[in-house]
Parts: C-alpha cells; sequence; structure tokens
C-alpha cells in the first residue's frame, strides 16, 4: 500500500472537517477527492504531505510527492535551474540532458533558461509537472493540479497522471475538474456532524 488511513480526521478548533477515513491506496490507482469548498480537502492533503497537525487517527504515507497551490518555483531562477535544484533537494545530481529531456516531455524546453518570473502561470504548471516526472515518489498528492492550465495543458497532466499510475505509482488529487483517467477512483469526504 502507498497510503493507508485509519480513522482519519482533520480537525480545526478541535471540530472534525469531515467523517473519519479508512481506506488504502494501492500502486496503479487514480483516486480523486471529491467534496464541496471548505469540506478539508486540502487539508487532509497538507496532513498527508506532514504540513498540517491537527488530526485524530492514524495514515501511513512513506514515499510521496506533494503539489499544493503554490508551486513551489523560486521565479528568479530558470526551469533548468528550478530541476537541477529540486533534485539536490533529494540528494541528487541532474544532468542538464535529463533536464532538457523533461522540459521536451512538457513542452517547455524552449523556455529552459528564460528565468520563471517570465513565464505565465500555465507554463509554470508545465515546469512543475517536470518536476513530478523527476521525482522519485509512488504517491503524488495534488491539489487542484488543473489549475492555470488550457486545454492542452489538461491532457497532457491526464497523460502523466495515467502513466504514473500505469508505472506503478498511484495519484490522489483533489480537484474542482474531473480527472480525465481510465479507471480513477473517488474518495468522498463527508461532512461532519458537527457537536455544539
Amino acid at each position: 500500500m502507498l497510503l493507508s488511513l485509519n480513522q482519519l480526521v482533520c480537525t480545526r478548533e478541535e471540530q472534525p472537517l469531515f467523517e473519519p477515513l479508512t481506506t488504502e491506496i494501492a500502486a496503479g490507482q487514480c483516486i480523486e477527492l471529491l467534496g464541496p469548498n471548505g469540506a478539508g480537502k486540502t487539508t487532509l492533503l497538507r496532513t498527508l504531505a506532514g504540513l498540517y497537525s491537527q488530526f485524530e487517527g492514524a495514515y501511513d504515507c512513506p514515499d510521496f510527492l506533494f503539489q499544493g497551490h503554490p508551486m513551489g518555483l523560486d521565479e528568479l531562477m530558470s526551469p533548468l535551474e528550478n530541476l537541477a535544484w529540486f533534485a539536490g533537494l533529494e540528494g541528487r545530481t541532474l544532468a542538464d540532458e535529463r533536464a532538457a529531456d523533461l522540459l521536451r516531455e512538457v513542452g517547455m524546453i524552449k523556455f529552459a533558461m528564460t528565468p520563471c518570473q517570465q513565464l505565465s502561470q500555465g507554463q509554470q504548471r508545465r515546469v512543475t509537472m517536470a518536476r513530478w516526472l523527476l521525482s522519485d515518489a509512488k504517491l503524488w498528492l495534488l491539489d487542484e493540479p488543473y489549475t492555470s492550465l488550457d486545454k492542452q495543458g489538461q491532457v497532457l497532466l491526464n497523460e502523466l497522471l495515467g502513466r504514473h499510475c500505469d508505472n506503478g505509482g498511484a495519484v490522489l488529487a483533489a480537484t474542482h475538474m474531473p480527472l480525465q483517467v481510465v479507471g480513477k477512483g473517488e474518495l468522498p469526504l463527508q461532512p461532519a456532524q458537527v457537536t455544539a
């Protein structure tokens, strides 16, 4: 299992955000996290990434990549430099040829040396997608991955998610736009019954 939840519920001011979750996500699964605005989708993803500590129950999420709303790019650096920096965070050295291949795959090779602050939001999103491909993490935790992507970018995203799952990875994504991945599953968040 790449993710295991055991009666997990995120809380705010000691009040549960949703009903406790008990589930497992295995290699090959692409799961869409469902729930209305304010249901706790982002909070759940941040909890699994170790960025939010107000929860009850337990979870096991040992090997993940988290992509939240902020893209996490250094806007003064180029896409090529950002990828090298990401590799360094994982203790690896990234060859320029490998970085170029990743940028080519997401349609950003001609902007390889352009400072990210000069790129559109959609182009920056593509650079983050190259970062996902660089990572060895099996589980991708994604918060609104379609944000700022045009139709071609959305098609590319769906292809990358499907391929990651086909290659033994898994995805848990919160999105207002349904994932277009064959065989995707759903994990609905049920609003908690708040006590007075």
